[in-house]
């Protein structure tokens, strides 16, 4: 595969690694960008990396309400210091991750907070749809085992394509705010509510209404 510019800008914006140093990551693996950041890892480039284990125990807890009052976020994310937390590109992205909540209604921030027994309850489901179809069990493990991976990145915020750029998921945002700004930046929690959640009333494609009043439907 062929290493473009794009590719290497792209890959220099998410690590804050050299543009060198992103070529040649890229030739290394073939140009497969999620590769080429586990190698800038493992080689002590990734300088988002570096920043991870630092204490980010500044921030701000950003409210979002959408549809005059349908949907409410409120989410905390952390930095360094209280200079970055004033920061635009902060706030923006604080803004835009309350917007994501609001729209996809993720559950967890990340994989390592999901529940085991959410992922029987809801392995359990898949498998009782699955068996209906009359396929040989391995097939259907198989199913389910997919249909899992991709419940998993639907209920998790730092999994999730961005609404606004389905091309990056949360996660790699966050990655480039890091390598933007030079602090660790976290997710840390989040509450969503909807009015009348668990009442019976006619359900709404919300993601749609906020693409739309964002401009992007």
């Amino acid at each position: 595969m062929e290493v473009t510019a794009t590719m290497i800008k792209d890959l220099r914006e998410r690590t804050g690694a050299g543009m060198s140093d992103c070529k040649k990551a890229l030739v290394e693996v073939a140009g497969d960008v999620e590769k080429a950041i586990d190698y800038l890892r493992t080689k002590g480039l990734a300088k988002a990396a570096k920043k991870a284990g630092r204490e980010a125990t500044e921030g701000a807890v950003v409210s979002y309400i959408h549809g005059g009052g349908k949907i409410g976020v409120l989410v905390e994310i952390n930095c360094e210091t209280d200079f970055v937390a004033r920061n635009e590109d902060f706030m923006l992205f604080s803004r835009e991750v309350a917007l994501q909540i609001a729209a996809m209604n993720p559950l967890f921030v990340r994989k390592d907070e999901v529940d085991e027994s959410a992922v029987t309850r809801e392995r359990e489901v898949l498998l009782a749809k699955a068996k209906e179809s009359g396929k040989p069990e391995p097939v259907i493990q198989k199913m389910v085992d997919g249909q899992i991976s991709k419940w998993m990145k639907e209920v998790v915020l730092l999994d999730q394509p961005f609404v606004k750029d389905p091309d990056k998921t949360i996660e790699q945002l966050q990655q480039e705010l890091i390598s933007k700004i030079g602090e660790n930046i976290k997710i840390r929690r989040f509450v969503r509510f909807e009015l009348g959640e668990g009442l019976e009333k006619k359900k709404n494609d919300f993601a749609a209404e906020v693409a739309q009043q964002a401009g992007l439907a």
